[in-house]
C-alpha cells in the first residue's frame, strides 16, 4: 500500500470513528431528553410531594449518575427505578423511546389509570414491577416478549387472563398478579410457559377448577379465589417440583390425595379455609423438607397420622377450626421441632398438660383460643423456655392468673381475654419487659391496677375492659410502653414472626376495628397480607397512618398504642402523668367512676380516639384538647362538665364522632361554621345550657366562640332564674344516667358473652353443614 493510500485509509477510519462517536452522542442525548421529559412529567403531576427524581440535575451531560437511573457501558439508559417515590396520576408515556431499557420499577406509588399502549413497545424489557399502584382496566403486555420477571401485585386490573400471557411467556420466570380483580378460569393460560417457576394468582376472582399444570412450578399461590372441585391424585405427578403451594381460602372439597407425597421438595403447604374432609393423608409424612403446614378451617378427621412425626423440619402447624373435640391429641407433644402451634376453635375440653405440648422445647407461639378448656390456667406454661406469644382467649378458664407468668422473660403477647378469671392482676407481670400486648378483657378480675405495670417498658397495647377493677389509675402506668424498641429490634434479628396462624384470627381481637388508625387494615385482610402485616407490626414498623387530611397537623409517632379500661369501677382522678404516654393513640376510660378535672396534660398525647363517657368528671373541658389535631373521635358524654364549650374544639378538623350529651352544666353556643357545626342535635342531648346559632345571626366575620356576646346565658337575673329548675332537673338526671351507665355496663358484658357464644355456635354449625 502506498503512503497516499495509507493516508486515505487512516482518514476513512478516523471518519468512521467520528461517525460512531457522533452516533453514541446522539443516542446518549436522546436518552437524556427522554429522562428529562419523565422528570418534568412527574413534577407537573406531583407538585407537593416528590421522590428522588427531583434531584436529577438537568445540567449534567448524562443521566447515568442520577438516582434511580442505570446505564450500560455505552451510557445508554437500561434501568429506571422510581419505586416508593410518591408518584401519583397517570403513567408516563414515552418509556419506549428508551430503546435499551431492560429494567422498569414503578412500584409502591399511586399511579392510576390504564397502562399506556406505548409500554407494549418496550420490547427489550426483562424486568417490570408496577406493584402497589392503582392501575386498572384490562391488561395487555403481549409485545413484551423478553420479560423474565413481572410483578403487578395490588392494582385494579380486571378481565380474564386467557390469551394474555401466551405471546410473552417464553422467557417468563416469575409472574405475580395477586390482589387484582382478574376473573374467569386459568386452565391452559400458562401451559406454554416453559421457564415459569414462580406464579402468584392469589386474591383475585378466578373461578372454575384448579389448573393441573401447577406441579411443574417451584412456587404456586392461588389463595383467596373462588376455585371449586377436588384435587385429584394425578394432580401431583411423580416429577412434582413444588416447594411452595398455597390454595387457601377457596372452595375446594373432597379428600386430599396421598399423592402429595410426590412433591418431595415441598416446604410450605397451605390449604387453610376450604372444605377438605376425610383423613389427613399419611403421605404428608413423606415430605421430609416440610416446614409450614396449614390445614385449618376444614373438616379433616381428628386422627393425626403418626407419619407426621417423620417431618423433622416442621416448625409451623395450624390445624385450627376442624372441630376435633374431646381431648387434645397426644401426637402434638411429640412434634419436638414445632415453633408455632395453632389449634384454636376445635372444641377441645382438655389435654393441655397430658398432650405434652407445654414441654415442646422450641415452641414460641401457642394459640388455643376458642375452645372449651376449663379449670385453672396451667402453671407449667411459665416453664416453657421460648414461649413468646400465648393466646388462651375465649375459653372457660377460672381462678386467678398465676404470678409465675411474670417469670416468662421473652413473653410478648399474653391474651387471656373472655374467660372467667378472678382475683387481681398479679404485680409480677411488671417483670415482663418484652410484653407488647396484654389482653385481659371480659373476665372477672378485681383489685387495683398494679403500679408495677409501669415497669413493662415495651407494653403498647393494653385491654382490661369489662372487669371489676377498682381503685385509682396509678401514675406509674404512664411509664408503660416508654421504650419498646429493644423488643422490636430483637424481632428484626430473629426469625419471621408473621406466621402466628394461617388466618391470624387474633388480629380482630388485638386491633380495634371501629376506629382509625386501625380500621383500614380490615379492608386489606387475606391470608397472605395478614402474615405480612403481623411481621411488620411485631418488628416495630409504623404500619398505621396518622391524620388522613394533608391539611392537618400530622403527629408523627413510630407506634400506635392504646389503653382500654372501659367498663370497670375505677375511681379518683386521672393522673396528670398520663400525658407522658407518647405512643398512646387510643384512650378508653368510659364506664367507670372517675372524677375530678380531666387533666389538660392529656393534650400531650397523639390521640386519635378519646372516650371518657359515663364517669363523674367535673370542671371545664380542657381547651387544650383542641390541639389534638388528629383526633377522630371524642366522647365526653354523661359527666358533670361545666363552663363553656371550648372554642378550640372547632379546630379539630379530623373529628367525625363527637358527643358531649348529658352534661347539664355545660354552656355556650354551637357555632354556625367549623367542625363542631357539622354535628347534629344528638351530640348535645341533655345539655340545656347549650344553644344553637344560625349563620344569619352572625355578623361578618362571625364572633369568636368565647365572645361574651355569643354566650347563651346572659347577665340578666331573669334568664338565670328561668333556667334554675332545668339545671336542677338535669343534675338529677345526670346522676340517674350514671347509675344507668353502670347497669348498662353489666348488661353489655352479659350480651357480649351471649353474642360471642351465639357466633361461636353459628360458625360451628356452618362447619358441620
Amino acid at each position: 500500500m502506498s503512503e497516499k493510500e495509507a493516508g486515505f485509509s487512516s482518514h476513512v477510519v478516523v471518519f468512521l470513528f467520528l461517525i460512531l462517536l457522533a452516533g453514541r452522542g446522539i443516542a446518549g442525548l436522546g436518552d437524556k431528553e427522554v429522562v428529562v421529559k419523565l422528570k418534568r412529567f412527574l413534577q407537573s403531576n406531583n407538585k407537593i410531594y416528590s421522590g428522588g427524581y427531583a434531584r436529577w440535575n438537568e445540567a449534567d451531560p448524562t443521566p447515568c449518575r442520577w438516582p434511580g437511573v442505570t446505564c450500560n457501558d455505552d451510557e445508554r439508559v437500561t434501568g429506571i427505578d422510581l419505586s416508593d417515590s410518591s408518584i401519583s396520576g397517570p403513567m408516563f408515556v414515552g418509556f419506549s423511546n428508551l430503546t435499551e431499557l431492560e429494567h422498569l420499577d414503578l412500584s409502591d406509588n399511586t399511579i392510576d389509570g390504564r397502562l399506556p399502549p406505548d409500554l407494549n413497545q418496550c420490547g427489550g424489557l426483562r424486568y417490570l414491577n408496577l406493584s402497589q399502584n392503582l392501575l386498572d382496566e384490562e391488561l395487555n403486555l403481549t409485545g413484551l416478549v423478553n420479560l423474565r420477571i413481572v410483578d403487578l401485585t395490588s392494582n385494579r386490573f380486571e378481565g380474564e387472563i386467557r390469551g394474555k400471557f401466551q405471546a410473552m411467556c417464553a422467557n417468563l420466570v416469575l409472574l405475580n398478579i395477586s390482589a387484582n380483580n382478574f376473573t374467569g378460569e386459568i386452565t391452559g393460560s400458562f401451559d406454554e410457559c416453559p421457564n415459569l417457576q414462580y406464579l402468584d394468582l392469589s386474591t383475585n376472582k378466578f373461578t372454575g377448577e384448579i389448573w393441573k399444570g401447577f406441579a411443574k412450578l417451584r412456587e404456586f399461590s392461588m389463595a383467596d379465589n373462588n376455585l371449586t372441585g377436588e384435587i385429584l391424585s394425578e394432580t401431583f405427578p411423580s416429577n412434582c417440583s413444588l416447594e411452595f403451594l398455597d390454595l387457601s381460602s377457596n372452595k375446594l372439597a373432597g379428600e386430599l390425595p396421598d399423592s402429595v407425597a410426590n412433591c418431595s421438595k415441598l416446604e410450605h403447604l397451605n390449604l387453610w379455609n376450604n372444605s377438605f374432609s376425610g383423613a389427613i393423608p399419611s403421605g404428608i409424612g413423606e415430605l421430609a423438607k416440610l416446614q409450614r403446614l396449614f390445614l385449618g378451617s376444614n373438616r379433616f378427621h381428628r386422627k393425626i397420622p403418626e407419619e407426621l412425626l417423620n417431618c423433622k423440619e416442621l416448625v409451623y402447624l395450624d390445624l385450627s377450626e376442624n372441630n376435633f373435640g374431646h381431648e387434645m391429641q397426644g401426637i402434638f407433644g411429640r412434634l419436638v421441632t414445632l415453633q408455632s402451634l395453632t389449634l384454636q376453635e376445635n372444641y377441645y375440653s382438655g389435654g393441655i398438660e397430658s398432650s405434652g405440648i407445654l414441654k415442646l422445647p422450641d415452641l414460641f407461639t401457642l394459640d388455643l383460643s376458642f375452645n372449651n378448656f376449663s379449670g385453672e390456667l396451667p402453671v407449667e406454661i411459665a416453664a416453657m423456655p421460648k414461649i413468646m406469644y400465648l393466646m388462651l382467649a375465649y375459653n372457660n378458664f377460672s381462678g386467678s392468673i398465676p404470678p409465675e407468668f411474670g417469670s416468662i422473660a421473652g413473653l410478648q403477647v399474653l391474651d387471656l381475654s373472655y374467660n372467667r378469671l378472678t382475683g387481681r392482676i398479679p404485680p409480677e407481670l411488671g417483670k415482663l419487659r418484652s410484653l407488647l400486648w396484654l389482653m385481659l378483657a371480659n373476665n372477672r378480675l378485681s383489685g387495683e391496677i398494679p403500679p408495677e405495670m409501669g415497669n413493662c417498658s415495651s407494653l403498647l397495647w393494653v385491654n382490661l375492659a369489662g372487669n371489676k377493677i377498682s381503685g385509682r389509675i396509678p401514675s406509674e402506668i404512664s411509664r408503660m410502653g416508654r421504650d419498646p424498641d429493644p423488643t422490636f429490634q430483637a424481632n428484626r434479628r430473629g426469625i419471621s414472626v408473621g406466621s402466628l396462624s394461617g388466618q391470624c384470627p387474633s388480629m380482630t381481637r388485638w386491633i380495634p376495628v371501629n376506629y382509625p388508625p386501625f380500621n383500614f387494615i380490615y379492608t386489606l385482610l387475606n391470608p397472605k397480607r395478614c402474615q405480612t402485616t403481623w411481621d411488620l407490626i411485631l418488628k416495630g414498623h409504623n404500619y398505621f397512618p396518622t391524620c388522613a387530611s394533608s391539611n392537618s397537623q400530622v403527629i408523627t409517632v413510630p407506634f400506635s398504642g392504646y389503653l382500654q379500661l372501659t367498663g370497670n369501677v375505677l375511681s379518683g382522678e386521672v393522673p396528670q402523668e398520663i400525658g407522658k404516654m407518647r405512643f398512646l393513640r387510643l384512650l378508653y376510660l368510659d364506664g367507670n367512676q372517675l372524677s375530678g378535672n380531666l387533666p389538660a396534660e392529656i393534650s400531650s398525647l397523639p390521640l386519635v380516639v378519646l372516650n371518657v363517657s359515663c364517669n363523674l368528671f367535673s370542671g371545664q373541658i380542657p381547651s387544650e384538647i383542641g390541639s389534638l389535631r388528629c383526633l377522630n373521635s371524642l366522647d365526653l358524654s354523661r359527666n358533670n362538665f361545666s363552663g363553656e364549650l371550648p372554642m378550640s374544639l372547632n379546630q379539630l378538623s379530623e373529628l367525625n364522632q363527637f358527643n358531649v350529651s348529658f352534661n347539664p352544666l355545660l354552656s355556650g353556643v354551637v357555632p354556625a361554621t367549623g367542625q363542631i357545626a357539622t354535628f347534629g342535635n344528638d351530640s348535645f342531648i341533655g345539655d340545656p345550657l347549650i344553644s344553637y346559632s344560625s349563620p344569619s345571626s352572625y355578623p361578618s366575620p362571625p364572633p369568636t366562640f368565647g365572645n361574651s356576646s355569643t354566650v347563651y346565658l346572659g347577665t340578666s337575673r331573669s334568664k338565670v332564674g328561668f333556667w334554675i329548675p332545668f339545671v336542677v332537673s338535669f343534675l338529677v338526671f345526670g346522676v340517674a344516667s350514671f347509675v344507668i351507665c353502670l347497669r348498662i355496663r353489666t348488661l353489655v358484658s352479659i350480651v357480649s358473652r351471649i353474642l360471642t357464644i351465639e357466633n361461636f355456635v353459628t360458625r360451628s354449625s356452618d362447619h358441620r353443614s
